[in-house]
């Protein structure tokens, strides 16, 4: 353990004189932590190395006991073990920790049409691993309590969640259009920008309009708060193509319903409806578009 310890440790300590009453200290810290999760089977190497990766920055010289009485162990034990995808641990999480987030959020005045919603994100945010990476669990450091830790991370989703859902359409520049090229750099797109690009923009907003409070709070947590379909899938419970299936049927919603408004109100063709959008893309992403869109809706999340 103690080479493990060293071998993991940001500050790279001098080794010890007496290794043996280093490897006791070790394994003592791994025996204490263990104790206040029984059920949790999480083998010493591991919570050594991820508490050697944990441990605050200090000088080589700096003796490891007093650091390691400076964290939470038994909890850094479990975040450990809910990282590393124990189910009795990811158990013993959501009991203790997760469970009491409701009521941490309600003494915040959190909305409390929302409060459901960021314990979900919370929890998706936390205990999922994605393909970019590990859950959110493993950048707790022991150092503060672990309840402390999670409801910080719900306050902060929560403030995440209300600011998208403000109002900006019509009171912050329209940042997609302003990264337009200026007038003079393409005559044809600088045409629609300065004749239709109110029209488009308002047939988006109707599109959006006529979709059900399910596929806008998806398009919400998809392009506001940016969670992956592997997340959406752990969130709603479905597999990966479910998610794309729902996605795509929405964006395809959105696309038709925006097409049939535009020629209807600018006498376009289907062939010139299909132009103007391919112009339109070139220099525009439609997903910061629909970004927009997402961030004045209040809907619940799927059954």
């Amino acid at each position: 353990m103690a080479a493990t310890f060293l071998a993991h440790a940001k500050v790279r300590f001098l080794p010890p004189a007496d290794t043996a009453v280093f490897e006791r200290l070790l394994l003592q810290a791994w025996e204490t932590a263990r104790a206040q999760w029984p059920a949790v089977a999480l083998p010493a190497e591991p919570f050594v190395t991820h508490l050697a990766e944990r441990l605050p920055e200090e000088s080589p010289h700096t003796p490891v006991e007093p650091l390691l009485e400076q964290l939470s162990l038994a909890e850094l034990y479990l975040a450990c073990a809910c990282a590393r995808g124990i189910a009795s641990a990811i158990e013993l999480f959501e009991r203790n920790y997760l469970a009491k987030l409701p009521g941490l959020l309600r003494g915040h005045k959190q909305p409390e049409a929302m409060i459901d919603d960021v314990c979900q994100l919370v929890r998706v945010k936390l205990l999922v691993h994605t393909p970019e990476g590990g859950p959110r669990i493993e950048e707790y450091t022991g150092r503060g309590a672990l309840l402390s830790w999670v409801r910080v991370t719900a306050v902060r989703v929560s403030i995440r969640l209300q600011a998208s859902e403000k109002p900006s359409l019509e009171e912050e520049p329209d940042a997609a259009l302003e990264a337009m090229p200026a007038p003079g750099v393409d005559t044809e797109l600088d045409l629609i920008k300065r004749r239709h690009h109110t029209e488009f923009r308002q047939a988006v907003r109707e599109a959006f309009s006529t979709l059900s409070a399910d596929d806008r709070h998806l398009l919400r947590l998809y392009f506001v708060d940016q969670l992956s379909m592997y997340e959406l899938a752990a969130l709603f419970r479905v597999n990966q193509s479910t998610i794309s299936r729902w996605l795509k049927t929405t964006r395809q919603t959105i696309y038709e319903e925006t097409q049939r408004r535009l020629e209807k109100r600018l006498g376009l063709s289907h062939h010139d409806f299909k132009s103007f959008i391919a112009i339109l893309q070139s220099r525009m992403d439609m997903s910061q578009l629909l970004s927009e869109e997402t961030k004045g809706d209040d809907g619940g999340p799927r059954s």
